[in-house]
């Protein structure tokens, strides 16, 4: 997907945190991975069209890491961003390939955005994913996009989302959809937990 790379004063930025509770693991599985491939730093950062530095602190959580520069990174490692959700506890074997238990979902937090993602899709083999985005007060995804389609519906909260030039405030009840190759973006301004479910096609994490 087209997103631009972050300048040196956003990484400045980023690298003050954003306040949230991070992922203490997503930046260790990136280090990991990237070890296990054998790579360096530079060769990975350069692949994801970031800086060393700015890689070096997303591996020591120190720093944001939006979605569409795990999108990079990912893609630099050769791997689908599902990688880095944690593992939900299986449920059954005759309906795991059906039916996801609410507490077998795998999750993923953003570190530093205040964004967490929920897989509700049993896999990714099908032609779309279901997901429930909670986004917490003064979290920002940024701007990002992707290939394929989206469409969603806000259960919680009142959610600020900008597609192309457009800006939109949805309240709970209110859905919307849109091509996911147009630049897009959603944020909290509000007080409360903003709660989204997602379908997008094809699987994007």
């Amino acid at each position: 997907m087209a997103v631009r790379a972050l300048s040196s004063a956003d990484q400045a930025t980023s690298a003050s945190g954003g306040g949230y509770d991070a992922d203490e693991q997503i930046g260790g599985r990136i280090r990991e991975l990237r070890k296990a491939h054998g790579r360096t730093l530079a060769d990975v950062a350069g692949a994801a069209g970031i800086s060393v530095s700015y890689l070096s602190q997303i591996e020591r959580n120190v720093s944001r890491l939006p979605i569409g520069v795990l999108k990079h990174i990912a893609d630099a490692l050769g791997v689908h961003m599902n990688w880095f959700f944690h593992s939900g506890r299986q449920g059954p074997a005759e309906e795991r390939d059906v039916v996801v238990r609410a507490g077998n979902r795998r999750n993923l937090t953003f570190t530093g955005l205040g964004i967490s993602e929920e897989l509700l899709s049993p896999n990714l083999a099908g032609p779309l994913e279901l997901l429930i985005s909670t986004i917490h007060p003064g979290a920002d995804s940024e701007f990002y996009a992707h290939d394929g389609a989206e469409a969603g519906l806000v259960i919680a909260g009142v959610l600020q989302l900008w597609v192309g030039d457009r800006h939109f405030q949805l309240e709970v009840g209110d859905s919307f959809a849109f091509s996911s190759s147009e630049r897009h973006r959603c944020a909290n301004h509000g007080a409360g937990e903003v709660k989204v479910l997602w379908v997008i096609t094809p699987p994007h994490y």
